[in-house]
């Protein structure tokens, strides 16, 4: 895969649209590089980037714990009041994180207050957050500050056996997400490349390497 490749599935499934201030932060559940996530939300707390955050995400493998509340419970560790943090602990998906999110925001705020909102999530799924954030919580100006946990800098993602999985496994899904609905294009991110599209997930992994 040549340099040029890299280059453009990069810009495709990690866009740059940098963290604002905003009516809300909205933190995508995760339990990898938790410590990572949960020092960046706190660090944009403390920054007066938002005065609420919604922390999505449900019960993912053996755990008995949500995702949210072990988030929260490190968050609140870090300084973060309990009363900045609106979770949702049921979500499975990111559509669902957005989905039963925005209800989780409804009942605790007045949603049409909410005009803007930061994302925070895994460097490797920015496209996809902000993808899903268009279909199913449309007309929010968004920006993201995207949490890199793996010990890499961005433009070498594809030197890191988990970062290159990631970024390549997203990048082969977004065109069939997109076709069953799941997702929308948004302005201001380049479109997917045309050459990525004779390729098959195997081919883009193995040339990754």
């Amino acid at each position: 895969m040549s340099h040029d490749d890299l280059q453009s599935i990069a810009e495709y499934i990690m866009p740059s649209f940098p963290a604002r201030a905003s009516d809300l932060g909205f933190l995508f559940g995760t339990r990898h590089g938790v410590p990572e996530f949960c020092e960046v939300a706190h660090g944009l707390w403390q920054n007066g980037m938002f005065s609420r955050l919604l922390v999505s995400g449900g019960r993912t493998g053996a755990s008995p714990l949500a995702e949210a509340d072990m988030i929260a419970e490190r968050l609140v560790g870090l300084g973060l009041p309990e009363t900045v943090l609106i979770l949702e602990t049921a979500a499975t998906n990111t559509g669902e994180n957005v989905r039963f999110g925005r209800a989780r925001v409804a009942e605790m705020m007045d949603l049409a207050a909410i005009r803007s909102v930061v994302v925070i999530g895994k460097i490797c799924s920015t496209r996809r957050y902000l993808m899903t954030l268009q279909r199913h919580w449309p007309g929010l100006s968004l920006s993201v500050c995207p949490v890199n946990y793996f010990c890499v800098p961005a433009e070498r993602w594809h030197e890191h056996e988990e970062f290159r999985a990631r970024v390549l496994s997203e990048f082969a899904k977004i065109p069939r997400y997109l076709a069953e609905g799941f997702l929308e294009e948004i302005n201001g991110c380049p479109a997917y490349p045309q050459w990525a599209q004779i390729k098959s997930v195997a081919q883009m992994t193995a040339l990754g390497r």
